[in-house]
């Protein structure tokens, strides 16, 4: 069987299986989904006992740590994700906007109940995006902290350095992760290999760390500790972080590599750092203050720091990668205005840069290093958004299994019952972190969520105003039939956000000018809900008669359109354009704020603003320039 098969959205399906192709995927799989989980090691344990809310190191609370953090890898990452929210794929693909268009598209759901779904779908999307700040600064500051164990020194060059190591991570950004992707994955290799083998070390000479991995000791440890202890579920949480970019890379590498690579290495290599640090806490106390890099004998701290900020800047890559992805898919889907979107490598499709998504994290990231000051204090804002999202995806998986796949609901209940309640709790847990930096990435969410509702309203309210002030297509075609206006030989294309509506533009230019082209045809872009459309059924062509064409192509949200291949697809279906003879028409509108609407007058003004500084449709559809004629118009909404 091949892996292609079974994982529709991990490639093409004619290329052949085997252990040498799974083995590549895996590798790959490795550099960039395994990064941010796999980095946790450098804060998660030390942030139990030595963060805001750290805990005495007893045996007791040792173990009881340990056991949580051990069965949270088995639930959260093992269980839930890899084994349950992993079947929910869009054609293919993962992540919460992906399974946010399953429902949209499937759902049967109507009224209030599906719009609250829509809804907590986009704030767990842009809630991403605050995580996105957050990851970079948190993960290679607290490998460049390394630098002032081995010389404390050098303690003042901790966060410059790390602030220059994140500038050259941004500035590199548009160069793509084509060149260096291929090193991605043996620096992770190596990296949980090394942690592995220092925890494997400690756990020899102090097997009795073993016993932690009871659920019996971090029951105790909650019901000892009481509300300290269902505090440092926050700090816990820490150790699953990535766990949402497990689903949200699904559709690059597949199910299969994905959960042969966590199941084979990186559980075991986590699994035995952390008891390996648990063991070295049982002997030395005193290392609470960065346990990871206690593991590390003194003879290889200085390569241990190079590979730890290796690893840590992998990890954010991974990230902003993601960032960049789910960008474009709100663009597509659209929740975002047009932004400019550059496709790094002409072999993977999905590797984009988006340079307004990143000088933005770059901003914001930095401020973060030099505003937090240190790993420990922006472990503090890290982890609300990644439970919040963890949690809404739990929520929409629920209506996904019961409506879409028809599973038992009583069972369906118990189990998403269950994992509800493990989200609730780090949810809780992280929440009381809110003033001590975890509102920022809820502020960041909720800003985000707002320009998303925003633009999708106002563009909803934009075409109303368009529609009210034009012709559908019947009518105009009736129209011609009484009055023939003056036909000029050429090839006109307009662009229209309605395939059976007249656009404006054209009324305009035939109202002013007098004249139509002798063949003109109307395109209509349309994203589907669906990651990508086939090219046997990406462009419609419907021939309306006197010279008019009606052309609508289907695009994933995964894609970018593409004219010249709409109008390639287009020709063969019998429209015949020469694209180096076609004029573009387009209505560029100037908006003002006017209309009584349920739209408030502050995000009316922000909509406007958006939409001045949005991607120009010549530039976002790539058309010739040269060939494109713009008819501006004034619009209240």
């Amino acid at each position: 069987m091949s892996i292609m098969s079974e994982e529709p959205g991990s490639g093409s399906h004619s290329e052949p299986s085997g252990f040498k192709r799974l083995a590549g995927l895996s590798l790959a799989a490795l550099g960039v989904v395994f990064g941010d989980i796999g980095t946790s090691p450098l804060y998660a344990v030390r942030e139990c006992f030595h963060g805001d809310y750290g805990i005495p190191v007893t045996e007791g609370n040792v173990l009881g740590v340990l056991s949580l953090l051990v069965w949270s890898l088995l639930l959260i990452v093992s269980l839930k994700y890899l084994t349950f929210i992993m079947k929910a794929d869009n054609d293919g693909e993962g992540g919460i906007l992906a399974l946010t268009a399953l429902i949209i598209t499937q759902s049967k759901k109507i009224g209030r109940e599906r719009w609250f779904l829509v809804a907590i779908g986009l704030f767990g999307a842009a809630l991403l995006y605050g995580d996105g700040m957050i990851t970079p600064a948190i993960s290679v500051l607290s490998a460049v902290e390394g630098v002032q164990i081995i010389a404390p020194a050098f303690k003042d060059l901790v966060i410059p350095v790390t602030i220059a190591v994140l500038a050259l991570l941004f500035f590199f950004q548009h160069h793509g992760t084509a060149r260096v992707g291929a090193l991605f994955g043996p620096i992770i290799f190596v990296w949980f290999a090394v942690i592995g083998v220092l925890g494997l070390v400690e756990i020899i000479r102090y097997p009795q760390i073993l016993q932690a991995i009871l659920p019996w000791y971090g029951i105790s440890f909650i019901l000892g500790n009481q509300l300290q202890g269902f505090m440092v579920l926050g700090a816990v949480f820490l150790s699953v972080t990535g766990a949402e970019a497990l689903y949200a890379d699904m559709g690059h590498f597949g199910r299969r590599p994905i959960r042969m690579t966590w199941v084979v290495l990186v559980l075991p290599a986590l699994l035995l750092n952390y008891f390996g640090q648990g063991a070295l806490l049982l002997e030395f106390p005193q290392e609470s203050h960065h346990p990871f890099y206690g593991l590390v004998p003194e003879w290889a701290m200085i390569p241990m720091v190079i590979l730890a900020t290796s690893a840590t800047i992998i990890a954010s890559q991974a990230l902003i990668t993601g960032v960049f992805s789910l960008t474009q898919q709100a663009i597509q889907l659209g929740y975002l205005p047009r932004l400019t979107v550059t496709h790094t490598s002409a072999k993977h499709m999905g590797q984009i840069y988006v340079p307004a998504a990143n000088w933005s994290l770059m901003i914001a990231t930095i401020s973060l290093v030099a505003g937090f000051g240190s790993s420990s204090k922006l472990a503090a804002a890290y982890g609300v958004a990644v439970t919040a999202t963890m949690l809404i995806s739990t929520i929409l998986f629920y209506y996904v299994a019961r409506d879409l796949w028809k599973w038992n609901n009583v069972a369906l209940t118990i189990m998403i019952s269950c994992f509800a309640v493990i989200d609730i709790s780090f949810f809780g847990a992280s929440m009381t972190k809110l003033f001590h930096g975890a509102w920022f990435p809820l502020v960041i969410g909720l800003v985000v969520f707002t320009i998303m509702l925003t633009w999708k309203q106002g563009r909803t309210l934009l075409l109303q105003q368009l529609q009210d002030r034009t012709l559908t297509v019947e009518e105009f075609m009736q129209s011609l039939s009484l009055q023939q206006p003056q036909r000029v030989t050429g090839q006109a294309v307009y662009l229209t956000a309605n395939p059976d509506v007249i656009p404006i533009a054209m009324l305009h230019n035939l109202r002013h000018n007098k004249v139509l082209h002798s063949e003109v045809a109307l395109f209509h872009f349309s994203t589907e809900r669906v990651p990508r459309v086939p090219n046997s059924r990406k462009v419609e062509v419907v021939k309306l008669g006197d010279g008019f064409f009606k052309v609508v192509a289907r695009f994933g949200f995964l894609e970018y359109p593409n004219i010249r291949q709409v109008i390639a697809l287009a020709n063969h279906q019998g429209l015949h354009f020469k694209p180096a003879a076609i004029s573009f028409f387009l209505s560029r509108e100037k908006i003002v704020a006017g209309l009584k609407t349920k739209m408030i007058l502050w995000r009316k003004k922000l909509f406007a603003l958006m939409a001045r500084n949005a991607l120009s449709a010549t530039a976002y559809y790539d058309l010739p320039s040269g060939q494109v004629i713009e008819i501006g118009l004034l619009v209240q909404i």
